[in-house]
């Protein structure tokens, strides 16, 4: 189980420090996003669950899943 502390509105993991994270990595804000644009500019998002990564089409649409902790810019490899 994670543990996770709140630190500037930025939501960080305690079992993973935002050194590991590349240095190009965003962290969602709340509030989360309820509507977004269709553009396409696709972000490989971190999500909560076991450090998964998955392909979203933009940072707005990653960040409105709750799950998703923030992303880094282009697709997930």
């Amino acid at each position: 189980m994670r543990s996770y502390w709140v630190l500037g509105g930025l939501l960080l993991s305690a079992c993973q420090s935002a050194s590991e994270r590349p240095t190009n990595f965003t962290a969602c804000t709340e509030p989360r996003p309820q509507i977004c644009t269709r553009i396409y500019r696709p972000v490989c998002a971190e999500l909560g669950t076991a450090g998964m990564l998955k392909t979203y089409p933009s940072d707005c649409s990653a960040c409105s899943k709750a799950d998703v902790q923030g992303y880094t810019p282009g697709e997930c490899s």
